[in-house]
């Protein structure tokens, strides 16, 4: 039996979210608290295009209803963390346009002595059992965070995540390729090798692909552009400029490379390198949910989304809280395709 993964501008039957907890990630109150805020304001945001539905875990249905108001359904299981895109089901379809799920396996971004990943790791199953699907297990160590297809065959991925030895030791390219074209449907994997800088830091993902570059639809890349030769990721955005543009997708057209530049703001409060990223945005139905940063630049990135999604309304949603965590609305999102 083959599949292929629909890619994100697809039409979706809803999309998952998971409601922030307590745990390493927000370990204060007040860490907590605005990450459900922010938490909030990207649920309501996509569910005016579409149905969201948020897993919480036991006792937080209260804190949920209260800031996500009546439009988004919920859902209780136990979790570990917020972060849908990477524990939550990868949907495929079969040859017959029937969906399933893929559970990858998940193991704390590589890991990381931080992370608690007991509950998490069953999180896709749970959700394919809710709506339905089968579950088809992977052997492979993968996030939904760590991939990003074209819907015709093409996949972008990260050396440093899937061939990383928090991962998958011993995995050759070949065999990780072999492993994701089985799953996705995909024939073409292009390899950046490496993610941002700020995103090696203490909640990073190690690399994940969908801050660096995402498709806009086939044959076009968006690229994470930092402009500003004093951020480490100037030389890092002219590595994957020439990867990309160098690059063609599986059905051998050249792919267009749109630069989206980063934000003008370099390190955070900690003076820390950021990895603020637009291209860490979610297409839904007729929308765009867009991270903001109270940038120069949040306008530009909006117009370059504006004109690869016409017809779809971007919505610009402060994602500082989000990053500070770790990841940004795409991280927290994750689609299901409409059935």
């Amino acid at each position: 039996m083959t599949f292929r993964m629909p890619p994100e501008w697809a039409p979706h039957e809803r999309t998952w979210m998971a409601w922030p907890g307590p745990n390493p990630t927000f370990a204060t109150d007040a860490e907590l608290a605005a990450a459900r805020t922010a938490w909030a304001e990207v649920a309501r945001a996509v569910a005016r295009f579409e149905p969201v539905t948020m897993v919480h875990g036991p006792g937080q249905a209260a804190s949920a209803r209260e800031l996500l108001g009546a439009g988004v359904e919920l859902t209780e299981s136990e979790l570990d963390d917020a972060w849908m895109r990477d524990i939550g089901p990868t949907f495929v379809r079969d040859e017959d346009g029937r969906l399933a799920a893929v559970d990858w396996v998940f193991n704390g971004w590589g890991g990381q002595e931080w992370a608690r990943w007991e509950h998490d790791a069953g999180i896709a199953r749970r959700i394919a059992g809710l709506t339905g699907v089968p579950v088809h297990s992977s052997p492979l160590v993968n996030e939904g965070g760590a991939i990003h297809v074209d819907g015709e065959g093409t996949v972008l991925l990260t050396d440093t995540v899937q061939l990383g030895a928090g991962r998958n030791p011993g995995w050759t390219r070949e065999k990780v390729e072999a492993e994701i074209h089985a799953r996705l449907g995909t024939t073409k994997a292009i390899w950046l090798p490496h993610g941002l800088t700020g995103d090696y830091g203490t909640y990073g993902t190690q690399g994940h692909v969908d801050i660096v570059a995402a498709f806009a639809g086939p044959g076009t890349v968006v690229v994470h552009s930092q402009r500003n030769p004093e951020h480490p990721d100037h030389a890092r955005s002219l590595e994957y400029l020439e990867i990309l543009r160098g690059a063609t997708d599986a059905r051998g057209r050249r792919l267009e490379v749109v630069e989206v530049p980063a934000p003008t703001v370099l390190k955070d409060e900690d003076g820390h390198w950021v990895d603020y990223s637009y291209i860490n945005h979610y297409v839904c139905n007729g929308g765009v949910i867009l991270c903001a940063f109270d940038d120069p630049h949040d306008e530009i990135a909006a117009g370059i989304m504006r004109r690869l999604h016409p017809g779809r309304t971007v919505t610009l949603v402060d994602a500082r809280t989000i990053f500070a965590g770790g990841g940004g609305i795409h991280c927290i999102t994750q689609q299901q395709p409409m059935t």
